[in-house]
């Protein structure tokens, strides 16, 4: 049987893979795409936005809790958990729908089924009923993702011990609650459970929780998670789980000593691996580097023709970052002039807990690291008209510029609404904006984005309203 041949083919129907695929037919390509599980991949399935939907019940939940404070009545305050899990899956359920319909619209070849790539140039798909589909092509995007990584002996039994999975559908409310890592996913979670009313834990092996953020950022968020509540443990390691009937006894490693604790279920979030097995890439001579595929600046691998995107392309493990990857590899094979390469360090990062944070650039550490002289400014939340209408004066926005240039090296947030308020200066990264323009740029009144503006002024003198 002859195989069938395409101009691209994109193995994996993630945020990367998908949009890829989109772009190649867009710019006149012969797409095809090859998923084994879901359409929309991970981030719509069973990442960013099912547990989006989980934060924001658990938000309405959290303003509900405060009617009061609005000169509100509402009694009798209670959840659903099996309604709010149903209305997550509902909404996941709704966009791989949506993802199916794009691939129909832009005439892209569907196979679902798991695929090795045999030889160059050549795709061999397994499909679900069992039949074997050959395809070939002179470009391969590879865009198959990551999972989540299992520490020996904190492996998830789906019971007692969940991954980001089995959090996402609960076979019951935790009361105790043990989260081992915090960054995003773990912080979530935490943040999640902990506002419908579990006694949380949160574990981090590192000398802070969130540790890519900005310092000041990482400690700012520690005392509001404390505040509401939750156990923050940090330079402390689980390096034991004793599980029995109904418990686990976590073996928690702090200033030398281990302490035994009790919990009735445990989230292990202690980062992915990509999904790099039997595809057959060590015999096409793909160099892989700790479960991550080794690219270039344009996701090349090396390997003539085969492209990586995404988070089986290595860090940052964002889904717009996998998006953007995608586009800029359709391009190239397509042969447009002017392909701009990824720029990880003006790619913001957001994690969706309450409050919620979000961040673009350098870190004020890592810019003096650089040899940057820097200029800082800061603006908190109860120095805004609209934050305390919320209802949300907790928070802050943070600037690092180059002191010699103006530009804008970075920009970090804690508070209510930031991963809208961040893309401002992702797109002034982008446009290589500097302090002057920015505090030129007249910000709407009354908004959150004023306090955007002010943190500009203050790494300047020129503050207003502090």
């Amino acid at each position: 049987m002859a195989a069938k041949s395409f101009d691209m083919i994109v193995v994996g129907a993630g945020p990367g893979g998908y949009v890829a695929a989109i772009r190649g037919a867009q710019l006149g390509l012969n797409v095809a795409i090859v998923e084994r599980e879901h359409m929309g991949g991970i981030c719509l399935n069973w990442g960013c936005i099912p547990t989006k939907a989980l934060l924001r019940s658990s938000e309405v939940f959290h303003l509900m809790e405060r009617a009061s404070e609005f000169g509100l009545k509402a009694e009798n305050i209670g959840y659903d958990l099996d309604a709010v899990v149903k209305r997550s899956r509902q909404v996941a359920k709704q966009l791989n729908s949506g993802v199916k319909g794009l691939m129909k619209k832009n005439k892209i070849t569907t196979f679902m089924g798991a695929a090795t790539l045999p030889a160059k140039g050549k795709v061999s798909v397994k499909m679900e009923d069992g039949s074997t589909e050959e395809l070939e092509a002179k470009n391969i995007v590879l865009a198959t993702g990551a999972r989540a990584r299992e520490l020996p002996g904190l492996e998830a039994d789906g019971d007692l011990v969940w991954t980001y999975k089995h959090a996402l559908q609960p076979p019951r409310m935790p009361k105790k609650l043990l989260v081992i890592g915090s960054g995003a996913i773990g912080i979530e979670f935490a943040s999640f459970y902990n506002t419908l009313g579990a006694e949380t834990t949160v574990v981090e092996v590192m000398d802070r929780i969130l540790p890519v953020e900005d310092v000041e950022i990482s400690k700012f968020a520690k005392k509001q998670f404390q505040k509401q509540g939750m156990t923050i443990m940090e330079k402390a390691g689980v390096k034991q789980l004793d599980r029995g009937k109904g418990k686990v006894t976590a073996h928690i490693e702090s200033g030398g000593k281990v302490e035994k604790v009790d919990f009735d279920t445990v989230i292990s979030a202690v980062g992915i691996v990509g999904n790099v097995e039997n595809l057959g890439l060590e015999a096409l001579g793909v160099k892989v580097d700790r479960t991550h595929v080794v690219v270039d600046e344009y996701c090349r691998t090396g390997v003539d023709g085969l492209y990586a995107i995404g988070d089986i392309a290595g860090a940052p493990w964002l889904a717009h970052k996998a998006s953007h990857e995608g586009v800029v590899v359709a391009e190239l094979v397509a042969g447009k002039n002017k392909v701009h390469p990824v720029r990880p360090e003006s790619i913001a990062g957001c994690t969706y807990c309450q409050p919620q944070i979000a961040s673009v650039g350098y870190t004020e550490a890592k810019a003096k690291d650089l040899g940057y002289d820097i200029r800082v400014g800061h603006f908190p939340f109860i120095g805004n008209g609209k934050a305390i209408a919320l209802g949300e004066a907790e928070g802050m926005v943070k600037t690092v510029f180059d002191a010699k240039t103006g530009e804008l090296l970075g920009a970090h947030m804690v508070g209510a609404e930031v991963t809208e308020l961040i893309q401002g200066y992702v797109v002034g990264r982008t446009l290589e904006t500097t302090e002057e323009e920015l505090m030129e740029t007249v910000f709407p009144h009354p908004t959150l984005s004023e306090m955007m503006h002010e943190s500009v002024l203050d790494a300047y003198d020129r503050v207003i309203h502090i």
